[in-house]
């Protein structure tokens, strides 16, 4: 390996290049790199606020509940979560939504690395800004501590593993201001991540959180935002089936749930929403006061896991631990009971917003659990437990504190949201989804497929060690393209990138491939609606069009548009033998793109891709704007209906958002007559795995919607 001396490092900063011992090149530091200018600042030094203790005394104790509920910090976020596509790309295990009655309560996001493994990642985000308005130090060093409880229901091992981005949004040149930043970041980054063990490597500041205008009589006026730090945590996972999330699994009567307490033993109510609800701030904030109990409480929960302890996991923040209890309820329609030992306040158990973990405990796991919280020095009790009986009821000291029933609880944690929607959607849409929230006996997602999901009829095929083309089809816009790719791939196909440039251009022709899937996305950003763009630009150059044409006429391929794919392929039914009567897309019927896991039935019809599939009852995803199916009348007899939204329960879905965009009947998927082609709005290539479903009952690795992908190959023999 042949090395040579090139240089060295000096004391000057210079840089100095030698040339047979002539300096060529002599020049300073500062003139090829610039120097940072030196800031100075002075602030007095951050004190905490001494704020007024919050009164209790006299308040009315269902009111209260049903106004924290409301909070816009505490309450459903379904409004913002559902216009966002949370699917795309095919690597989501875990969105905010969980369980069969999709309840946005998740703490954690998680995604795969790959297509076929367990591996993954976590990150969750984590704030405290109204603790600053009392004590700086606080609300840094609790935003650390939530972001951690809430990235610990993930399968994360070590804190070593976990790293952390910082985000400082303050009103820099204020002078109460700059000593309040200067606090909290030598709180976070000079005291508590050294004595956890964290690095935070990167972040992000945005320092001018203030205005300054006059009014119309000419008066000065101006604002500050308070301090806020906003904590991004990530950390790799080795194999993300194990995510926790905060739906109970146990039966009512099976176990119970259990508090492990991380704050102070005297919780504090300062910042609470309970003081924000009385317009209030309170007097003492809650703290991470102990680093060093609170890492060791980490990998003690981390032990629990790996034994299989724990069964649901949530964290205690906005709200305190009522509002954490009953989102477990709610994620699985179930009742709830909360005991409060005698000596303790209600209020302040109920409450406080002290770092802390709910969890369900097996009742045969109890003692185990109980026993290795005390060895490790952990304080833990059990606080309550799920009910068949839809209501919540709390009792302190052995007497009924508060009875309230769940409809009336779950209405008021959903009611900002839907006003939000009645403003900004279409209000009857708004009102059906808040309806149906409001209906806590409603059925959640079946999974009831009409075959056998781990039969592999593509495995003969395979063995054969051919492995024929599939054109995956995109446009400019189009992002759906790995994901078709790589569920064409599991099924014994060579899967193919094609650009539609690449036709164009001859880089590849369509006769060379033996099926065709069109992907889903935002082809020319969906400005000519739609997917006919992409149609068009079919349409009008005539050598492309008669490839198109000669390929759906050829017996032996099949195609399958998905999404941006369907609309498109809608634009091309005059090319493609037997699908006159397929239906154009218009925009939804709630204005808004909707992202979510629904329920499909899949329909006899002539389609070879879903052969075998007839009656089969399946969650699925949908992420698009523009799917509700039009024939500009009444349904044609001819449409060759393939799938259709339905109820939990078999009903044709008509009401939003079970019927996702207003489409008539529910039908959302249509095969040509021989069956050959197959447009559908829904993703089945983005849960062709288990893993990759917001929700599925336990099993094994396959979803039912690689049955498709399966048939495919089963078809092109």
């Amino acid at each position: 390996c042949p090395c040579a001396l090139v240089g060295h490092a000096t004391a000057d900063d210079r840089l100095v290049v030698d040339w047979h011992g002539d300096a060529v090149i002599d020049l300073p530091m500062t003139v090829l790199f610039g120097k940072a200018p030196k800031m100075q600042r002075e602030a007095p030094r951050h004190r905490p606020c001494q704020g007024q203790a919050l009164a209790l005394d006299g308040l009315d104790r269902r009111q209260t509940l049903l106004d924290v509920l409301r909070f816009p910090a505490v309450g459903s976020k379904s409004f913002l979560i559902t216009i966002g596509d949370r699917s795309v790309g095919g690597l989501v295990h875990r969105d905010p939504m969980v369980g069969p009655w999709q309840t946005p309560v998740a703490d954690v996001a998680v995604t795969l690395a790959d297509f076929s493994g367990y591996t993954g990642e976590a990150m969750c985000m984590a704030e405290r800004t109204p603790l600053a308005l009392l004590d700086a130090r606080a609300s840094a060093r609790m935003a650390v501590g939530e972001a951690l409880t809430n990235l610990w229901a993930a399968p994360v091992e070590r804190l070593e593993d976990v790293k952390l981005s910082a985000n400082w949004m303050a009103a820099v040149g204020d002078p109460e201001a700059d000593g309040a930043l200067y606090a909290a970041v030598e709180a976070v980054g000079s005291e508590l991540c050294p004595q956890l063990g964290l690095a935070i490597p990167v972040g992000k500041d945005s320092l001018s959180m203030r205005a300054q205008w006059r009014d119309e009589e000419g008066r000065a006026c101006r604002t500050r935002a308070p301090l806020s730090l906003i904590i991004s945590a990530f950390a790799r996972l080795a194999d993300v089936r194990t995510t926790l999330t905060p739906m109970p699994r146990l039966a009512a009567g099976e176990g119970a749930l259990w508090l492990v307490d991380l704050g102070a033993d005297t919780p504090r109510l300062g910042g609470s929403v309970l003081a924000q609800c009385r317009q209030a701030s309170g007097d003492l904030p809650p703290d991470l006061d102990d680093p060093r109990a609170f890492r060791r409480a980490l990998e003690w929960l981390a032990a629990e896991k790996s034994a299989g302890r724990i069964r649901a996991w949530h964290d205690r923040s906005d709200g305190g631990l009522v509002v954490a209890a009953l989102e477990m309820a709610f994620a699985a329609r179930q009742g709830l009971q909360l005991d409060v030992a005698a000596g303790r306040n209600p209020w302040a158990e109920l409450y406080n917003e002290e770092l802390g973990v709910l969890v369900e405990v097996a009742a045969v796991d109890a003692d185990g659990f109980a026993g290795s919280a005390a060895a490790a020095g952990v304080r833990v009790r059990c606080i309550g437990h799920t009910l068949a009986e839809a209501r919540l009821q709390v009792r302190h000291a052995d007497s009924e504190w508060l009875t309230l029933p769940m409809s009336e609880l779950v209405a008021a944690w959903g009611e900002t949201s839907w006003r939000i929607q009645q403003g900004r959607d279409e209000p009857a849409c708004a009102d059906e989804e808040y309806a149906r929230l409001k209906d806590y006996a409603t059925p959640g997602l079946e999974f009831r497929p009409a075959f056998d999901i781990d039969d592999d009829i593509a495995a003969p095929y395979i063995a054969r060690g051919v492995r024929p083309k599939v054109a995956i089809l995109r446009e400019q816009g189009v992002n759906g393209q790995l994901e078709m790719a790589a569920a064409f791939d599991r099924a014994g196909f060579e899967a193919v990138d094609v650009h539609l440039s690449d036709l164009e251009e001859g880089r590849w022709r369509l006769a060379d491939f033996a099926g065709l899937a069109a992907c889903g996305g935002f082809s020319y950003g969906d400005v000519l609606g739609a997917g006919q763009g992409w149609a068009k630009s079919i349409l009008h150059n005539v050598p492309l069009a008669e490839a198109f044409a000669a390929f759906f006429a050829d017996s032996r391929t099949f195609t399958l548009g998905v999404c941006n794919g369907c609309q498109m392929l809608s634009g091309l039914k005059d090319l493609i033998p037997g699908a006159a009567a397929w239906p154009r897309l218009l925009r939804n019927r709630s204005e808004q793109y909707e992202a979510r896991l629904v329920q499909v039935e899949v329909l006899d019809s002539p389609s070879v891709l879903l052969a075998g599939m007839a009656g089969s009852r399946l969650p699925i995803v949908v992420s698009h704007g523009e799917g509700r199916a039009d024939w500009g009348g009444v349904v044609p007899a001819g449409v060759r209906a393939a799938l259709r939204y339905i109820e939990p329960g078999g009903d044709v879905a008509t009401r939003f958002p079970a019927n996702p965009n207003g489409s008539p009947q529910g039908l959302t998927g249509f095969a040509s007559d021989d069956g050959r082609a197959l447009i559908l709005m829904p993703h089945p290539e983005r849960v062709f795995r288990r893993v990759q479903m917001s929700w599925a009952p336990v099993g094994g690795e396959d979803s039912p919607w690689l049955r498709i992908f399966r048939n495919a190959r089963v078809f092109v023999g």
